[in-house]
């Protein structure tokens, strides 16, 4: 027994020495590098069912198209799309919004920021500066603003801290807006809240604001995955804020939640034209529709009066593969 044993052991040594003398080979700092924003590759490999273009970050590059199409979905429409698909955790209300009337839809850029120990702050701000090029000047919070472009929406898990936890004020704002056209989720706190409303086009769903300036926290990872109250969040999700909440939504399914979000809106339209005029009873319309209600509302498609969301070769396929 022993002689059987005892070669095995002998591979498992070897091994184990090749693999530690590879680790001594890897140039200075590699073995233990951890970056601050999260490389093309991990961001591939977090959001590898999406097919089409990306950034050169990684982010996936869902269409302005559907990000515009995206602001008339209402929060129950994507939410119930979203939990069909088996994604439970998307959601997050309870927000203080600056200008709630306004939809913001947006593909997302994430920060997460955790309470500060100087130990990792250090090994943060070396990393960033000397390894990945990032500004030395002012503080970590300014990193994610610098990568923005049009399109972004800047999503920051700020633990909810509010009192020093303010991570953006009207300067900051002003180089989000110039930078993304859009504005900011937060869960954590702003300030110059004043100054940020004089910003034209700048939106933001904050969990408070406060007087003071951001203290005893820090920067930790840019574009990683993070928590945001309720709801898991990747970076490359595209985001529909509105005032009734926050839906993060993954960026392969985004154009179908549109397109189904869209086609029940009209459904829901047709059925309460249809309720209204006495033509079908509550329960035929909450119901699977008989095949006269289904030709009924296809007619009242060909006549819409206005302009369909939709393409109607969009349409045409969408009705050919579901049983509406």
């Amino acid at each position: 027994m022993n002689s059987i044993i005892s070669p095995i052991k002998g591979i498992k040594a070897s091994l184990w020495i090749l693999a530690f003398a590879g680790l001594l080979l890897l140039p200075k700092g590699e073995v233990n590098a951890q970056n601050v924003g999260a490389s093309s590759e991990y961001i591939n490999a977090l959001t590898s069912e999406w097919k089409g273009e990306r950034f050169p970050d990684g982010r996936p590059k869902v269409s302005d198209s559907i990000l515009e199409r995206l602001k008339n979905i209402s929060i129950e429409e994507a939410w119930g799309v979203l939990r069909n698909k088996g994604y439970q955790n998307q959601y997050e209300g309870d927000w203080q919004i600056m200008l709630p009337e306004q939809a913001m839809t947006g593909r997302v850029v994430t920060a997460q920021y955790m309470p500060l120990r100087p130990d990792l702050e250090k090994q943060v701000k070396d990393q960033g500066v000397e390894k990945e090029g990032r500004s030395p000047k002012g503080g970590t919070n300014s990193w994610p603003i610098d990568i923005l472009t049009n399109g972004d929406v800047y999503v920051a898990d700020g633990y909810g801290k509010i009192v020093d936890g303010t991570l953006i004020g009207d300067n900051l704002g002003n180089a989000i807006y110039a930078k993304s056209q859009r504005g900011v989720i937060f869960n954590g706190s702003v300030r110059d809240q004043e100054g940020l409303s004089e910003i034209e086009g700048f939106n933001a769903w904050m969990k408070g604001q406060d007087p003071s300036y951001i203290q005893e926290m820090m920067l930790t990872s840019i574009n990683t995955p993070i928590r945001v109250g309720r709801a898991s969040v990747l970076p490359g999700d595209v985001v529909l804020a509105k005032k009734y909440g926050v839906i993060f939504i993954p960026a392969y399914l985004v154009e179908e939640l549109v397109l189904t979000s869209e086609v029940t809106g009209l459904r829901d339209e047709f059925g309460h034209q249809r309720l209204r005029e006495g033509k079908y009873l509550a329960g035929q319309i909450d119901s699977e529709w008989t095949e006269e209600i289904k030709k009924d509302f296809l007619d009242w498609l060909n006549n819409y009066p206005g302009k369909l969301p939709m393409t109607k070769a969009e349409l045409d396929n969408y009705l050919k593969e579901r049983n509406y």
